[in-house]
C-alpha cells in the first residue's frame, strides 16, 4: 500500500521524515492550486481528515475510486460550547476518530509518531535535570498565565531543575522575557523549527504546556506531559494521546467550555479556568508525574 499525503506548507516538518509516506505534497497556505502530479493521479481511496470547504474543493480535483470523510461532530461541539449539552462524553480521542474513518483499521499502542531525521539536540539530559516549558498558544484562553509559569519555574529551579523554554515564532518574545526571570533557564524558542524543538524536548524529564500543538509534539517524543486546559475540555478529543500525562483543569466552572478552539479573552472576565489552577498545585502534580 502506498500513501500520499497533502498538507499545508507550515506543517511540512511533521511528515517530511515519515518512512510510511510515499509522497508528500505541499499546499501553500492561501492557495487552492494543488500539485499537478496529485491531480493527474487516480487513487483507490481519498481520506479527508479536514472535512471543510477547502478540502471539499480539493477532493473534486483529485480522481478517486472512493472517498472517506472524518466526522468532526460539529453540531455536538456547538451544543457543548453554547448550551452545555454534552453529547461528547463518550467521544474517543481525535487519533482514534481519525482511524475510524476507515473500516477495520486498528491503531497500535505506541501513541503519536514524529520522525526527526538527523536533527540533533542542543541540550543533553545527562548534564542537568531539564524540565520543558511551552507557555505559548494561539489563543489567550488556552494559556496558563505567564506569572504562574514564572512562579513554577523559580520553584523548580530552587529544587535543582533547569527550565528549558520552547515555542515557535509567535512565542519568541514571551520565552525571551521568561528566560530572563528564571535563573539558569535556556530559551530554545525558534522560527517554527518543530524538529529542533522535538529533539530537545526528548532531553527533558517532562514538559509543562498548554493545550497546544507543542503538547502533541512532546507526546510524540514520548515525554511525560503536564498540560493546562482552560477554555477547552477533554471531550473535544485533543488530550495527550497514549503518553504519560496529567491534565490540570478547573472542573468547578459551569462556563467551560466557552470555545472549542480558544478565545482572545475570557467572556466572563474572570478567567477562573486558569487563574484557579495555581503554581503550587502544578508543582506538586508535576513532581508526582515525574516520580510515578
Amino acid at each position: 500500500m502506498l500513501i500520499d499525503f497533502l498538507l499545508r506548507e507550515e506543517y511540512r516538518d511533521i511528515y517530511k521524515h515519515n518512512p510510511f509516506i510515499n509522497k508528500l505534497f505541499i499546499l501553500k497556505r492561501e492557495s487552492k492550486i494543488i500539485p499537478e502530479e496529485l491531480s493527474s493521479t487516480k487513487y483507490d481511496l481519498i481520506i479527508d481528515l479536514q472535512n471543510n470547504f477547502k478540502s471539499a474543493g480539493i477532493k473534486k480535483k483529485i480522481k478517486s475510486e472512493e472517498v472517506r470523510v472524518f466526522n468532526k461532530r460539529t453540531i455536538d461541539k456547538l451544543l457543548l460550547v453554547n448550551f452545555k449539552i454534552n453529547k461528547l462524553k463518550e467521544a474517543e480521542q481525535i487519533p482514534v476518530r481519525n482511524a475510524n474513518s476507515l473500516e477495520n483499521f486498528q491503531l497500535d499502542d505506541e501513541g503519536l509518531d514524529l520522525f526527526t531525521g538527523e536533527t540533533k539536540p542542543s541540550i543533553n539530559r545527562k548534564e542537568k535535570k531539564y524540565i520543558g516549558f511551552a507557555p505559548g498558544s494561539r489563543h489567550f484562553t488556552k494559556m496558563w498565565p505567564k506569572d504562574y509559569y514564572l512562579s513554577l519555574g523559580k520553584k523548580l529551579n530552587d529544587e535543582g531543575y533547569t527550565i528549558v523554554l520552547f515555542g515557535g515564532k509567535n512565542d519568541k518574545d514571551l520565552c525571551k522575557e521568561m528566560s530572563k526571570e528564571i535563573p539558569g533557564s535556556f530559551d530554545l524558542s525558534n522560527d517554527n523549527d518543530l524538529l529542533s524543538t522535538a529533539v530537545n524536548m526528548k532531553e527533558c524529564m517532562a514538559v509543562v504546556c498548554n493545550d497546544s500543538g507543542l503538547m502533541h509534539a512532546a507526546c510524540a517524543m514520548k515525554v511525560p506531559v503536564l498540560a493546562f486546559f482552560g477554555s477547552t475540555v477533554r471531550e473535544f478529543g485533543f488530550t495527550p494521546f497514549r503518553n504519560k500525562n496529567l491534565i490540570l483543569e478547573n472542573n468547578t466552572l459551569t462556563c467551560r467550555p466557552c470555545s472549542h478552539i480558544g478565545r482572545a479573552h475570557c467572556p466572563k472576565k474572570h478567567f477562573k479556568c486558569m487563574l484557579e489552577v495555581t503554581p503550587g498545585l502544578a508543582f506538586n502534580k508535576l513532581i508526582e508525574l515525574i516520580n510515578s
